[in-house]
Formats: structure tokens, sequence, C-alpha cells
């Protein structure tokens, strides 16, 4: 009877000691163990990785370097020192910027992301802290024509796939191809192998005019006003981290340094 006795009481314990482990040992479908805080497990692993896209003045690679630049590049890199860690950058298919920020391929969205509401919806997003527009893009010589969204209607567009620029040109009813990202659509105007692009504003002011390298393109139409978010996983407490990041950055002249170096000053929010 002793023995028995001792048996089950050897079972219990074993049981509680399996439920204890199953649960600390819970992972994710990568295999990471779960968290409550996201901020713990960047924290944990030394790195907030970041997911862009080359996209100038946000982020972007000068000639020659292997770094990348720009003024959410800039920031990014801030934040994470802010918190411990170090900023590694991923570029990223801009479509599948949700899929990538769930299975946890990176930590956060920062790359002039548009704060629609599908983009809303599928993330928890920092506070605004930037202005934007869509607006579109012709070769100058055929500037004074395509002045208005109507006017255009009749031109083929190259838009990023995924990308705000796509969302209006749906709306506006444009003809359209989606390409891979909004550098590559500008290179579709420059080519002929589209009429136009829809991309936006600050890229625009960067990358096309006289002293770019697109000096025979121009923007014409602005088809909308937006605003620039960061994207996290759903209930990261990292939000709350930037939004107090950004609240610092601006009152100590951190980001207005920044965008003067990167010629963004005029869309920051204040």
């Amino acid at each position: 009877m002793k023995k028995f006795i001792a048996f089950l009481m050897a079972l219990a314990l074993m049981v509680s000691v399996c439920a204890c482990g199953s649960s600390s040992e819970s992972k994710d479908s990568k295999g990471t163990a779960k968290s409550d805080s996201d901020l713990a497990y960047v924290q944990d692993k030394g790195t907030l990785v970041v997911g862009i896209t080359d996209f100038e003045p946000m982020d972007y690679k000068e000639k020659g370097s292997k770094d990348w630049v720009g003024f959410d590049a800039d920031m990014a890199k801030k934040f994470a020192e802010s918190i411990g860690v170090k900023a590694e950058f991923v570029e990223i298919d801009w479509d599948n910027k949700t899929m990538e920020l769930d299975g946890k391929s990176i930590d956060c969205v920062w790359n002039g992301m548009t704060l629609t509401d599908e983009v809303k919806s599928a993330m928890d997003c920092s506070n605004a802290y930037c202005n934007n527009a869509q607006v579109v893009i012709v070769p100058k010589d055929k500037a004074d024509k395509y002045q208005t969204a109507n006017a255009c209607k009749e031109l083929q567009f190259a838009v990023e796939k995924g990308s705000a620029g796509a969302t209006v040109a749906k709306d506006n009813k444009f003809k359209f191809t989606e390409v891979k990202d909004q550098a590559t659509a500008l290179m579709e105007v420059a080519a002929g192998t589209s009429d136009a692009a829809i991309i936006d504003s600050l890229m625009a002011a960067a990358m096309v005019g006289e002293g770019t390298s697109y000096e025979n393109l121009t923007y014409t139409a602005s088809l909308n006003s937006e605003e620039y978010g960061v994207g996290f996983r759903k209930g990261s407490d990292l939000v709350e981290k930037i939004n107090d990041f950004f609240k610092t950055a601006t009152q100590d002249g951190t980001m207005q340094k920044l965008a003067e170096e990167y010629k963004i000053q005029a869309a920051l929010i204040k």
C-alpha cells in the first residue's frame, strides 16, 4: 500500500513538472519562446530588425556603401540605441510586410509607411511623425499635359506593389502595373516602359528633377494627403516606447536636425 501511494505521489509530481515545462517553453512558429513583451524579446536578442525598402530619403544606400542611411534609418538606429539594442535592416517585399512582422522575420516596419486603415488594422502603429502625399511622375516635357488626376487617366502607370501608390491608382481607376518598389517605378518611366509612376512626394523631391539621377522627370498632380508611422506586431509594448522616443526627439531637436540633413523638414509633424 505504501509503495502504491509513493507511486501516485511520484506520478503527480512528474505531471506537475511536465505541465510547468510545457507552459514556460511555449514556442511561436519560428521556435522562439513566446513572451508577452516585444521589448523584452528584442532586448534579449540584442537587435531591432527593421523592415525596409530602398526609398530615398527615408532608407537607402549611398553609392559604394553597404550601410543604410536616410531619415528613417537614422531615426531607427537612435531608437534602437535608446532601448539598448542595435538596429538591423532587412529589405522586404512591401506587399508581405505584415506577414514578415507576424512571423518575426522583422520587429517593425519603418520605411515611410502610410498609416492606411489596412495598415492600422494589421499592426499596432506609432503616432504619425511625417506628412506625405502620393504624386504623379512623368517626363518633364509632358508635365503641362498631366497636371490633374483626370488628365492622367489615359496613362499607363508603374506603382510599388502593396503600396499607398497602388491604392490611389485603384481609387482613381488608373491603368497600372505593380513593380518591386518605388525606385523601380521611376526606372520604368525613365526607360519609357511606363508612361508615369505614382510615388511618395518626399521621394519625388529627392529623386527627380534638376541635380538628381532623373533630371528629365518631374512630379505633377498630388493625388491625396497622408501620414507616416512605424508598425509593430499587434499588442507590442514597443509602441509606447517609440511614441516616447518621438516626443523626446522632437523636443531635443534630434528629429529636426535629421530632417534638415535629408531635406524633409517641411513634412515633419510637430
